[in-house]
């Protein structure tokens, strides 16, 4: 059956991307999730989501608009909440809100609601073209080497960020690559998740390994593992039962999650 499932290039092309993105997004998952900071994936997904639609009517290509319009997205987010009476919650709720709406008005005034909105909006395993798996694997590639390079002032930033100040860490400067390489993250699983489930990928393995694991190192690797097995089991679990990949890939998340809370509760 797994010789069967990736016989199909745009399986194959799939997964490829869907791995990547699984992994980044656990390994920025866990410095969001402990900044309270997790909800920033939804948000940035409905940016993505108004991106994408415009690049639609426009007949453009997709990730080449999506992905800087996130960028500057993610970076005025940040902005927004730290130096305004606009907060957190707040802030991502003004902003993706006014992207999601702005994207459904252009679409419906061209293309009107077609098939291709509504695999922004749940994903689908066929919209990654083989100049999107490049573009995606050098993008991962990128994210996975920054997050190592600074995974030190990192995990300073994510932990106490007034002592990294008073230490001498240029907090700001890193809060923004967090925010910068999620941007980058949230785009790409677009594709394959969708708008409305892409944040599983950044919230539900870190979660999940926090419940057993008490280390930061130790959580961002576990996440890292679940995330890859949870993205494997969802794809094969879709196959089978042929069910939407994007919310397969969930209810294995949801499945791993109520495990480990179990085992936690247990320890």
């Amino acid at each position: 059956m797994i010789l069967e499932l990736f016989s199909y290039s745009f399986i194959t092309r799939a997964f490829i991307v869907g791995a990547l993105v699984s992994l980044c997004a656990s390994l920025l998952g866990v410095s969001l999730v402990l900044k309270r900071y997790s909800m920033i994936g939804d948000g940035l997904s409905h940016v993505s989501f108004g991106a994408m639609s415009v690049a639609a009517a426009m007949n453009l290509a997709p990730l080449a608009v999506s992905v800087p319009v996130v960028l500057v997205a993610a970076f005025l987010l940040l902005r927004l909440s730290e130096n305004s009476r606009i907060k957190g919650d707040a802030a991502i709720a003004l902003i993706s809100s006014s992207a999601l709406a702005i994207g459904v008005i252009v679409t419906s005034l061209t293309t009107g609601l077609n098939t291709d909105v509504c695999n922004y909006m749940f994903g689908s395993v066929l919209a990654m073209t083989k100049s999107d798996v490049v573009l995606s694997v050098v993008l991962c590639v990128t994210v996975i080497f920054v997050f190592i390079l600074f995974y030190n002032k990192i995990f300073a930033v994510t932990f106490d960020e007034n002592f990294s100040r008073a230490t001498g860490v240029r907090a700001g400067l890193y809060n923004t690559v967090i925010a910068m390489l999620t941007a980058v993250t949230i785009v790409l699983g677009m594709r394959i998740m969708g708008a409305l489930l892409i944040s599983s990928l950044v919230i539900f393995p870190a979660l999940s390994a926090m419940r057993v694991c008490r280390r930061f190192k130790t959580v961002v690797v576990c996440a890292a593992v679940l995330s890859l097995v949870c993205f494997f089991a969802g794809m094969v679990a879709s196959y089978v039962f042929e069910t939407p990949v994007g919310a397969s890939v969930v209810v294995m998340d949801l499945i791993v999650f109520g495990v480990f809370f179990l085992a936690g509760r247990r320890r």
